[in-house]
């Protein structure tokens, strides 16, 4: 049913217990690929003894090169791209074939509904805390409980995992390399399909995961991805979200989510980050210490 691409950074545990809740608690029989950066800590060795499908680099690329490599393997119609520290609940790819189901366009992309201990302000997470570790996840308790929470689907975007047709994931490109190693590509990714002719962004509410949070990024230089965003299409991230995505804040999808062209209007804002950002020493539709810090690809191993 879905190709599901995982990139991972020398988190094994954290690997091993999403692979088999996807294993253990999956409904249909899904393509599971993984993407080792690095993979010197037991990594390799468990993939290659798990069977699973795998690409391989000696260094770490970042989650646009290590996702774009997974998705080309793909051999499903539906990518669902997660990260290494999330754990499926029973049931959770029967709520996405259901949500498949239930328009008639593949031009859609969905969101599982994650459960964290922290969530901050967000409107599409659910709190709940499991264990903040592999060793201390209480795997009883989170099936018993992961459902309790009885909201339903909710439009709009939330992070991974994220589920899309690899039809429109290779006519958008997938992610943008501009904001390798990854800060705000996914939003970039929303535009892209937004451009499209995407109106359909839905987070499933019966596709829960449990998300141990960030156990990745926190290791890494951080591109200025809001920079980037705005130098390449002329409004901000929370523009973006306020006025071209379906909400629950915004019911009516804000003013610019049916202009029927497609096309992003450039806003006063906009205008002025750019202005402001071209007038700096840096570099303006990227950030060359962060393109610096990146390692390189070094050598791709497939298996």
């Amino acid at each position: 049913m879905f190709s599901i691409v995982i990139p991972s950074w020398n988190n094994l545990a954290y690997l091993k217990l999403c692979v088999e809740s996807i294993k253990k608690y999956s409904q249909r029989e899904h393509e599971i690929l993984v993407h080792l950066n690095d993979g010197s800590d037991g990594s390799l060795e468990w993939v290659r003894s798990q069977g699973i499908k795998y690409t391989q680099s000696d260094k770490n690329v970042g989650v646009c090169l290590a996702v774009n490599h997974l998705a080309a393997k793909a051999s499903c119609d539906w990518i669902l791209y997660m990260n290494d520290d999330m754990v499926a609940s029973p049931g959770w790819d029967t709520g996405f074939i259901e949500a498949i189901a239930s328009v008639d366009t593949d031009l859609a992309m969905y969101f599982g509904a994650l459960i964290q201990p922290e969530i901050g302000k967000s409107t599409t997470m659910i709190k709940g805390n499991f264990g903040l570790n592999p060793e201390e996840f209480d795997e009883t308790r989170f099936v018993k409980e992961c459902m309790d929470d009885k909201r339903g689907d909710m439009e709009g975007a939330a992070s991974q995992p994220t589920l899309v047709h690899k039809k429109w994931w290779c006519m958008v490109g997938g992610y943008s390399l501009e904001f390798s190693p990854g800060m705000s590509s996914d939003d970039d990714l929303l535009m892209k399909f937004w451009v499209a002719g995407c109106r359909n962004y839905r987070v499933v509410a019966k596709s829960r995961f449990y998300h141990f949070g960030c156990k990745s990024t926190g290791r890494i230089k951080h591109n200025l991805g809001g920079r980037i965003f705005v130098m390449k299409w002329g409004i901000t991230q929370i523009e973006f979200h306020r006025l071209y995505m379906p909400s629950l804040r915004r019911p009516d999808k804000g003013s610019n989510a049916s202009n029927p062209q497609n096309f992003v209007r450039n806003s006063l804002l906009g205008r002025m980050r750019r202005v402001g950002y071209g007038l700096t020493k840096d570099y303006p539709l990227g950030d060359l210490e962060a393109w610096d810090a990146m390692p390189g690809v070094g050598k791709w191993r497939e298996g």
